[in-house]
């Protein structure tokens, strides 16, 4: 298979490589002389692991460097403190990283820990930084710091795990930390072998920057504030944003347009989760992640006919801004977008004014609900990025494609699909 697109190099356009690829055809080169001519050296990019994975590694070693050089505690202990500060004078090692059982994926990790320390006869404190592999994540380096105490004053259950400064907290369940379902039963799996019989564990993770970094994030439009989500279905952080990750969504695309014209693009696991429910052939689905602008245009080489983009509007919003790349590093605008269209309805000065300084695309989509606007400004949106689309492949491809849009919100309720949506959706049934 010959590579049309260049995974680096943009300036060295899709529709520049086709004419290439033409003139080769024309030539009578062979396919192999193609593929060696625009083949490309393969770019594998490196996987790192989730925030719960640092956390859990901090929360084994505090726990470990706890129980392995006690401090004299007259008050939980019968020994003379003469004999306590005995069993201190031979230290165990110092510990420079701790290897964990990930249980999703099930296998072992080895992190490094950055610093520890014993805070008191019963606590200490293990710092970790965090490293996601080859991804645009805004939480690269950033520390984590697992604190634990062993048998707090009135605490029943064997571990309680509590959010600190810069974890997250869920509006929709009371202030409840963000330290969802994953992070919770890789903690329980490490921490709860390691603890001896009778006794009971608090851990506290915190994040130092967790509330600065969250400001850069779409964390309030999922409900989650004043910090960062402990999620994630696994321990492995995907590069789905590292450029290396492409090729591996090109391969999916293709054996998907081998067998179908028509596909639905998913940015991300919401729209994969989504699609199903609404209907749409689980067979037709394709993930992108952010690499919307190089999967469309290879979609049109392939000869792809019909596309529905099927994603969170706070993602597709930038589409009809021209913007390809969907992630918060590269471009934004969104609420400058969604103002602009706003505009372009001839809806009310002080209403703009309102959704321009809105914190979220969520937030702007509640002022248009209350002003009852929302049929009349998404519907425009979506009209624009099937237009912006459409262009777009055309521009680089020089083919036509038939692209249509539905949007959802937060609860996954999709707000509204475009015309061209509307029409294509029973062939992806």
């Amino acid at each position: 298979m010959d590579q049309r697109l260049s995974l680096l190099d943009y300036g060295f356009s899709a529709r520049h490589q086709g004419k290439v690829i033409k003139n080769l055809r024309e030539t009578g080169a062979s396919d192999g002389d193609q593929a060696a001519m625009m083949q490309s050296s393969p770019i594998t990019p490196r996987a790192g692991f989730t925030l719960p994975v640092f956390a859990c590694a901090g929360a084994i070693a505090a726990l470990r460097h706890l129980l392995n050089n006690p401090l004299p505690n007259p008050e939980l202990d019968s020994q003379p403190v003469a004999e306590q500060f005995a069993k201190t004078e031979v230290m165990s090692e110092a510990i420079t990283s701790v290897t964990l059982n990930l249980v999703e994926p099930a296998e072992s990790a080895t992190v490094a820990i950055e610093q520890l320390a014993l805070l008191s006869a019963t606590s200490a404190l293990a710092i970790t930084r965090s490293e996601p592999g080859d991804n645009l994540d805004l939480t690269r380096h950033t520390p984590i710091w697992s604190q634990v105490e062993l048998n707090p004053a009135a605490q029943t259950e064997q571990l309680v795990i509590v959010g600190g400064e810069g974890v997250g907290k869920q509006l929709q369940r009371e202030g409840q930390a963000a330290i969802y379902s994953y992070a919770q039963r890789l903690l329980r799996e490490n921490l709860l072998s390691l603890l001896p019989s009778g006794m009971t564990l608090k851990l506290t993770i915190t994040l130092p920057e967790g509330r600065a970094l969250a400001l850069r994030t779409s964390n309030a439009a999922f409900g989650v504030v004043d910090g960062l989500s402990l999620l994630g279905t696994s321990g492995i952080a995907q590069p789905l944003s590292a450029p290396g990750q492409l090729e591996e969504y090109r391969q999916q695309l293709r054996a998907k347009a081998a067998e179908f014209d028509s596909l639905v693009f998913c940015i991300g696991e919401n729209g994969l989760a989504l699609a199903p429910m609404l209907g749409l052939a689980p067979e037709r689905l394709v993930k992108t992640a952010n690499w919307l602008g190089p999967l469309l245009v290879e979609a049109g080489l392939l000869g792809v006919k019909q596309i529905l983009l099927l994603g969170y509007h706070g993602k597709l919003i930038k589409l009809a801004a021209g913007i390809f790349h969907t992630h918060h590093h590269v471009a934004d605008g969104r609420m400058e977008t969604l103002c602009a269209i706003a505009a372009s309805q001839s809806l009310p000065h002080e209403l703009l004014q309102r959704l321009l300084d809105s914190p979220t695309v969520e937030a702007g989509l509640g002022l248009l609900r209350d002003a009852e606007a929302v049929s009349l400004v998404y519907e425009s949106m979506a009209q624009r990025i099937d237009r912006r689309a459409a262009e777009y492949i055309r521009k680089q491809a020089e083919t036509n494609v038939w692209v249509g849009a539905a949007l959802f919100d937060r609860q996954r309720q999709v707000i509204v699909k475009s015309l061209i949506a509307e029409q294509i959706w029973p062939s992806l049934r």
